[in-house]
């Protein structure tokens, strides 16, 4: 399937808004819908502030898939946080997920690089339990002890995603 995965504009920028919704919607469609979580809990406040992807199917621009990225640290440590990666059910065969994935990696090692980072970047994910076999495919292993995340078991997955060749 031709396709193509956008980064939203900034703040401020023309056509954020509109795109930004095609985001939400996704992540409504699939998490609150087909997955049951709490609406109220799917825009929060990471969304203003977070580097949001797009991915949407050529040429009808049809929004299928989403992941947002955002800046965090721990202790003084900065690190990326990878969140809220959506693909609509009927498109999840496709690999998009893995797509979308591979952009915010991208996405995140430049970003670091242009901060003046010369070793590695570190993200960290929230994990469904179901699924932390396909953040491990990237090189994601488990920290920590599994928790509650609005209503269902995670687990933080982390990986260091080396910044030069």
């Amino acid at each position: 399937m031709i396709h193509e995965i956008i980064l939203i504009p900034s703040v401020g920028q023309s056509g954020r808004e509109k795109l930004l919704q095609q985001c939400y919607d996704i992540r409504i469609d699939v998490f609150h819908r087909e997955q049951g979580f709490p609406l109220d809990t799917e825009i929060d406040e990471l969304d203003e502030t977070a580097e949001h992807f797009l991915l949407r199917l050529l040429p009808s621009l049809q929004p299928i898939g989403t992941v947002r990225a955002s800046r965090t640290s721990s202790q003084g440590v900065p690190y990326y946080k990878l969140s809220r990666l959506a693909v609509l059910d009927e498109y999840r065969k496709h690999h998009f997920g893995r797509e979308l994935v591979f952009a915010l990696h991208e996405w995140t090692i430049a970003d670091s690089l242009s901060r003046g980072d010369e070793q590695s970047v570190k993200v960290a994910c929230h994990s469904q339990i179901p699924v932390k076999a396909f953040y491990a495919k990237f090189g994601y292993t488990p920290e920590g002890d599994e928790f509650d995340e609005d209503g269902a078991p995670h687990q933080k997955m982390v990986v260091r995603l080396p910044l030069s060749p």
